[in-house]
């Protein structure tokens, strides 16, 4: 708390005034970069309606997500409060923004049910988070650019299978 009071040029009663414990404020900066990633798939989703570029964004949001010099990524995909309950909503919950805002898009340019659109929405977030958390841990083996094209293209050829209901229809 000290470090943190320190770099947010308040004292720590300040910080308490706040905060009344570690956890809180825990919980309020997870809250934060929850949505912040949210908010990066919903503009690669928004961005465009051009589908294979749409997935590259949404990869290269997750990218960018694990890249900041800060390490914000670490609160929620890597956090040691996982089994405190408030915690493990948080970051499910920052799946399931991910998921959500995919799904939307996939359900209605494929047609595919609800439940089956989370299911592929799930599985590309869980490509571009893992693979993002692996690139960063490889110390720059790829380049970013690189790793992105490449899981864009393995992605790509998956989600591309499902025809876009106006060419299902035609």
């Amino acid at each position: 708390m000290d470090d943190i009071a320190e770099r947010a040029g308040v004292s720590k009663p300040v910080l308490y005034q706040h905060f009344p414990g570690k956890l809180e404020l825990y919980l309020a900066l997870l809250d934060q970069h929850v949505e912040l990633l949210g908010e990066r798939v919903r503009s690669a989703l928004s961005a465009t309606d051009d589908n294979r570029h749409r997935v590259g964004g949404c990869i290269e949001a997750y990218f960018d997500f694990v890249d900041d010099p800060g390490g914000a990524f670490r609160l929620v995909f890597e956090s040691d409060l996982r089994n405190e309950p408030a915690v493990r909503e948080r970051v499910e919950r920052s799946l399931q923004i991910s998921v959500d805002a995919l799904a939307d898009t996939i359900a209605r340019d494929t047609g595919l049910g609800r439940e089956e659109a989370q299911l592929l929405s799930c599985g590309l977030a869980g490509l571009a988070e893992v693979s993002a958390r692996w690139w960063l841990s490889s110390e720059g083996q790829v380049s970013k650019e690189r790793a992105i094209e490449l899981l864009t293209g393995l992605a790509w050829r998956g989600i591309s299978g499902y025809p876009r209901v106006s060419e299902a229809s035609s």
